[in-house]
């Protein structure tokens, strides 16, 4: 799974229709560049991609509103694949950690439970990797490999250690209340804006006015 291929789904949702240079300027704000590998040309691409799938849909954007004429918003297909691509990164533990940091982003996108239970699915794959490295680190000091590999043990098991200490710990605070959810009051972060109803003007109005 690409990271970029989450992040631009999930800005474009977050602000209902955004166009490249949007797009683009959030996820280098966030410094995406450096903690998902995202990079300018892969978020172009991405765009064009995922339009030619029928994720994304381009639609016009207002005078002024950025360097690209070319807006974007999320199909219904989109809609789908942005929760599939975000629950599958919250749930499975990430190697190179890009899908995790993209996921963490936009959590707040998800109700609350949800998030808590993908979450916990991550935590138990991830405490079964710590007690496979533990294991290996023992099993080695009983082998003829040479002994300088067991290194390698103990790397995968302090990293998994970590990981299994952070996220323990994020889900202790989000079943605390901690941080805005899609499901709580008020706008969470990566929640797409809520669409005013559009009216028609009264062309006779005025007819009824008090003079």
């Amino acid at each position: 799974m690409s990271a970029t291929r989450l992040l631009v789904l999930g800005v474009v949702r977050m602000h209902g229709k955004a166009h490249g240079y949007q797009v683009r300027r959030d996820l280098l704000t966030w410094s995406a560049d450096k903690w998902a590998n995202v990079q300018p040309g892969s978020i172009y691409h991405a765009l064009k991609k995922m339009t030619a799938e029928q994720l994304l849909e381009q639609v016009d954007t207002e005078q002024g509103a950025g360097p690209d004429r070319v807006a974007y918003q999320l199909t219904a297909d989109g809609e789908t694949e942005f929760r599939r691509l975000l629950g599958q990164a919250l749930a499975d533990p990430d190697p190179n950690g890009h899908e995790r940091s993209a996921a963490i982003v936009l959590m707040p996108a998800l109700p609350r439970d949800r998030v808590i239970g993908l979450l916990k699915q991550q935590l138990v794959k991830l405490e079964a990797d710590e007690r496979t490295a533990e294991l290996l680190t023992e099993e080695g000091k009983d082998t003829e490999e040479p002994e300088h590999v067991r290194e390698l043990f103990r790397l995968w098991q302090v990293h998994a250690g970590a990981s299994v200490r952070w996220l323990r710990d994020l889900i202790s605070r989000l079943e605390a209340g901690e941080y805005r959810m899609a499901d709580d009051a008020g706008q969470s972060f990566g929640k797409p804006p809520t669409r005013r109803p559009t009216t028609t003007p009264d062309r006779d109005a005025s007819r009824h006015q008090p003079l």
